[in-house]
């Protein structure tokens, strides 16, 4: 027992943080484009941090409880609405089997996250349960998910501990332009010095031919130093390729495994879920930062993190377990293997 997909939505795929030590073999690891988001929406219902969600992309899906539940929602805002009455993102909230998730539009950011206490019941499949839809691999059938579909929750749990407790801020994703913190390379010796200043001072926008593979980007070219090609190379989340028309490309989730265009940049790691969070029309300037800033930054995320995996997260309970109300003021508290 679990959901029922009702519709779709545009693009809604079961998502967890991705498929890695396969990319030698040409396996894009994939997994949530914000994955900071997929994250927060686990940590708030209890799972691992790795559990697989759904992602929703600029048009959420609905879908009904077909038994009783737990979920959150974070990232962009979708205008969530359960049973018809809205439902406040970044925060744990309860459902009842027969209740309808419905998404009523695009506010802000483009994709929202849901988790799910318990877990998707989903194969895993090289290590990850994401779906990879150019190779149709994992998730459910390797594919978006339609009407008619049906998930079962792993280990489904209704009701958690200090439950009035597991909210956290909701992230603004509402800007029309965003900063990207870059670090410069691993081939920006192949640009021309005007090529580099003209990456880090102008304005570029995400076109309409952007999506999990990689974002292209519409403004002022790039000038390379001679030509646009290399001996093929890895492609590393967040990679700015520049191909011979000079107009950067960003490489997402679903990223090639290889290419043999040259890359000036890479967007650091922590900027990347505002990235995520970008679509269509949405503008954006780059900011060089040194590695050591980018580490910095990066560890300051990290203890952000760890700080919500404590005081939410599974660890803290050191087991799966599963949680049945026995009457009005008493739980029972049971642990379940994997």
């Amino acid at each position: 027992m679990g959901i029922e997909i009702l519709q779709g939505g545009l693009l809604t795929t079961v998502q967890d943080l991705g498929r890695f030590s396969y990319q030698q073999y040409g396996v894009s690891p994939g997994g949530a484009m914000d994955s900071r988001s997929l994250r927060l929406a686990n940590y708030l219902v209890g799972n691992w941090e790795n559990e697989a969600g759904l992602e929703a992309t600029l048009l959420g899906p609905e879908l009904r409880f077909t038994t009783a539940g737990v979920f959150a929602i974070t990232g962009g805002d979708l205008m969530p609405a359960l049973n018809g009455t809205p439902v406040e993102m970044y925060r744990a909230v309860r459902a009842n089997a027969g209740d309808v998730l419905s998404f009523r539009g695009l506010k802000s950011g483009c994709r929202s996250y849901i988790a799910f206490a318990g877990g998707l019941d989903v194969p895993v499949v090289m290590g990850s349960r994401a779906t990879l839809l150019r190779g149709a691999i994992g998730g459910y059938e390797g594919r978006k998910l339609k009407s008619g579909d049906r998930i079962d929750f792993r280990h489904p749990i209704s009701n958690l501990p200090d439950f009035e407790k597991r909210v956290i801020c909701q992230e603004d994703f509402s800007a029309d332009e965003v900063i990207l913190r870059v670090i410069l390379g691993p081939q920006e010796d192949r640009f021309t010095d005007n090529g580099i200043n003209t990456l880090l001072h102008e304005v570029y926008e995400i076109t309409p031919q952007s999506d999990r593979m990689g974002y292209r980007l519409e403004g002022a070219a790039i000038g390379h130093l001679t030509d646009a090609n290399i001996i093929t190379d890895g492609i590393a989340l967040g990679s700015i390729q520049v191909p011979g028309n000079g107009k950067p490309i960003i490489m997402m989730a679903d990223r090639q495994s290889t290419g043999g265009y040259t890359k000036i940049a890479n967007v650091i790691s922590v900027d990347i879920p505002k990235l995520a969070q970008c679509k269509a029309g949405s503008k954006v300037r780059f900011q060089q930062v040194t590695l050591k800033e980018a580490q910095e930054l990066y560890a300051q995320q990290h203890q952000y993190l760890q700080k919500l995996k404590k005081q939410f997260g599974r660890d803290k309970y050191l087991a799966v377990w599963k949680i049945t109300q026995e009457d009005e003021f008493t739980f029972k508290i049971e642990t379940v293997e994997e």
